[in-house]
């Protein structure tokens, strides 16, 4: 019984050192840019790994004022409408998305396939600073363990960094295809432009990617695409971005 409760104990110790060290790294990057995520390293591992090289890897981390307020607007309306107001979790739009995915099985399951390009994945309602945390700090694995980590550190980053720093970390961090990462490299990748002088539909046509790039950089004029890109360019406007 005592060994039990000295290895419990030693495991809580462990839990709050980690929690530290993922606190003084986030505290950093309210003034260092992070050379790297997590996810990035990651995905170069794969493509090491699959013999491919990082030839093609693209990313040029740029300033959040040389990044197209109509892209700020664009991801904040196809990502996460509540950006500006919530503390890292919005527990409505996880409810929404709940929601709408059983809505969209339940579609899907009395059409069956009609060889149109669907959404690669069901909406988790995930905030902005939630996918910054998970893609930032940690592993691909979907457990309870990863998920609580995942509310927890969007909470830290929320206590520790001002909504614009998140958003500018978000958008030079995040996929945009495969080895595309920021909105400077799919700026370059898609319409061979800064990412500051990106137009409101070029910048819907992006922020539509987000879900799944590596698949929809493939079917770029899908019918779904090309819907989804209209509906993100009617709420843009709308929204609020820091």
């Amino acid at each position: 019984m005592r060994g039990a409760l000295r290895a419990a104990g030693w495991m809580l110790v462990t839990a709050v050192l980690l929690q530290g060290v993922f606190a003084a790294r986030i505290a950093l990057m309210a003034v260092v840019d992070p050379q790297s995520t997590t996810f990035q390293r990651s995905e170069a591992w794969r493509l090491a790994s699959q013999g491919r090289g990082l030839g093609d890897w693209r990313q040029r981390w740029v300033p959040y004022e040389a990044i197209s307020p109509h892209l700020r607007r664009a991801v904040v309306a196809s990502e996460d409408a509540g950006f500006v107001s919530h503390f890292g979790v919005d527990w409505a739009a996880i409810e929404a998305a709940r929601a709408r995915n059983e809505r969209r099985l339940a579609q899907m399951a009395s059409r069956g396939g009609d060889g149109h390009v669907r959404p690669a994945r069901l909406a988790g309602g995930s905030t902005i600073t939630q996918q910054l945390a998970k893609n930032l700090l940690l592993s691909g694995e979907r457990t309870l363990w990863r998920k609580g980590q995942e509310l927890l550190l969007a909470w830290m980053l929320e206590a520790l960094l001002d909504k614009r720093r998140i958003l500018e970390l978000y958008l030079n961090a995040v996929e945009w295809g495969e080895g595309v990462f920021g909105a400077e490299a799919a700026a370059q990748r898609y319409f061979r432009k800064p990412a500051a002088r990106l137009t409101p539909a070029e910048a819907a046509r992006l922020a539509v990617l987000l879900p799944a790039p590596k698949l929809y950089e493939r079917r770029l004029q899908s019918s779904y695409l090309n819907s989804r890109t209209q509906t993100i360019l009617a709420r843009m406007e709308a929204v609020q971005i820091p």
